[in-house]
């Protein structure tokens, strides 16, 4: 949730409630008929906050955000062939995807997909 609706929000709630208050004050006996229509238009304002913060649209994101994650392994280590589980064809690194957070293989020759998982090396 971004600040602006954060703010909105608050604003709303002390704005209603000090209308609510205005309203119940104008009936006590050392209150005013005058304080009616402020309470009355403080509600009003405070539900056009919640109205405005419930229109507001979020921030925009910027599409194709790409991560790089750098790995430094000790000692020699040597990457396998990837082949495809079902059809036994060779993966590359174009037909991995990041999902989720998960790898995702997607078989140009077969069109499976399916999450990487790594055996135990024990």
């Amino acid at each position: 949730m971004d600040a602006v609706k954060v703010i909105l929000y608050i604003a709303a709630a002390i704005l209603i409630f000090f209308g609510v208050l205005f309203i119940w004050g104008a009936f006590s006996p050392t209150g005013s008929t005058g304080w009616i229509p402020v309470g009355i238009i403080s509600v009003a304002i405070g539900f056009g906050c919640i109205w405005l913060a419930s229109r507001r649209k979020p921030a925009e994101t910027s599409e194709g955000t790409s991560i790089t994650l750098n790995v430094d392994l000790p000692g020699k280590v040597e990457l396998d062939k990837l082949s495809c589980q079902n059809c036994g064809g060779t993966i590359t690194t174009d037909n991995i995807k990041m999902v989720a957070g998960a790898p995702v293989v997607n078989c140009p020759y077969c069109g499976t997909s399916y999450h990487i998982t790594e055996d135990p090396k024990w």
